[in-house]
């Protein structure tokens, strides 16, 4: 065990020296890994952020259908009752909400009161909401309803309020699978970065790996400080990835809180979670060290 840890101690001071001889070329494949790295961290901070925004505002789908102004309520009773009779079984719940009713609602609101006695009549009409069950296939299901609906006498408009949820929903879907893209193709060019610096190193050294051949280094002896550079270089470069992402955030952050608040509202994007973080500098580093492994097992067959 002893011996075990004296050779890692060894392989990471000569990785730690090999990297402080060439410090020009050490910080600029940093600078290059860590700004690739920081852009799978922001797609992900951006999905992080908006993936409880659509959970919170997600409410139970539901279809308005909107009697004809001059439709009286016994017609719109009709609708109701015939809507009620269909016993669809993708409709959950149906709720007539009669013009009255909703126009004393809204008087009662000191925003609208001036404006509706501005009017005079009643501008409201009948509307029925028809709440729908979820399902995988809720776009298509409330398109089929509403298109039946249209054609019905006394119906003016059919409208899916929560279309727009299902959309962002959709959205997000899209999103995952672009931040999966990315980050494969980022790790291919971390692959090929870290391939690339450890064959120049390698081939630097030829020599010397060469005599410590002969005397009796093993392959892992030879490889183990290889092995350590890529690691450790991914590691590096994604704690720095971090660093950049959170600075990046911040003029991000500024512009779409300024957005919000037209809206009355507060968004900010954020990190992802720590263990996330952990996670991805594992995975990088794990990625620094096979490519290491894979280019000096390749140039130092000789």
């Amino acid at each position: 065990m002893r011996r075990w840890l004296e050779h890692h101690r060894y392989a990471l001071a000569v990785t730690l020296r090999r990297l402080a001889i060439q410090p020009f070329s050490f910080l600029s494949n940093l600078a290059v890994l860590s700004l690739v790295l920081a852009l799978p961290l922001l797609g992900a901070s951006v999905l992080v952020s908006v993936q409880p925004l659509s959970k919170e505002i997600s409410a139970t789908p539901a279809l308005t259908v909107y009697m004809e102004p001059d439709a009286t309520s016994e017609q719109a009773e009709e609708v109701n009752e015939r809507i009620l009779k269909a016993q669809d079984p993708a409709i959950e719940s149906v709720v007539l909400v009669d013009k009255n009713a909703a126009i004393q609602d809204l008087q009662r609101n000191e925003a609208w009161h001036q404006a509706l006695e501005a009017l005079g009549e009643n501008p409201l009409p009948d509307a029925i909401v028809v709440h729908l069950k979820t399902d995988d296939n809720l776009t298509q299901i409330a398109d089929g309803l509403a298109r039946q609906w249209r054609t019905w006498d006394n119906v003016a408009l059919v409208q899916l309020d929560s279309i727009w949820v299902q959309r962002l929903e959709a959205l997000l879907r899209l999103g995952r699978i672009g931040l999966l893209l990315i980050t494969l193709i980022v790790a291919l060019v971390v692959l090929t970065a870290v391939f690339n610096t450890v064959r120049m190193q390698a081939l630097s050294q030829r020599d010397e790996i060469a005599v410590a051949r002969l005397v009796g280094a093993t392959e892992g002896f030879v490889r183990r400080p290889f092995l350590y550079q890529g690691a450790f270089t991914c590691a590096l470069a994604t704690l720095v990835a971090m660093l950049w992402t959170q600075m990046f955030l911040g003029p991000l952050n500024s512009a779409i809180g300024g957005l919000a608040r037209t809206y009355d509202a507060f968004f900010v994007l954020q990190m992802p979670s720590g263990p996330l973080l952990l996670v991805y500098l594992f995975c990088a580093s794990l990625i620094g060290a096979f490519s290491a492994r894979w280019s000096v097992t390749r140039t130092t067959r000789f």
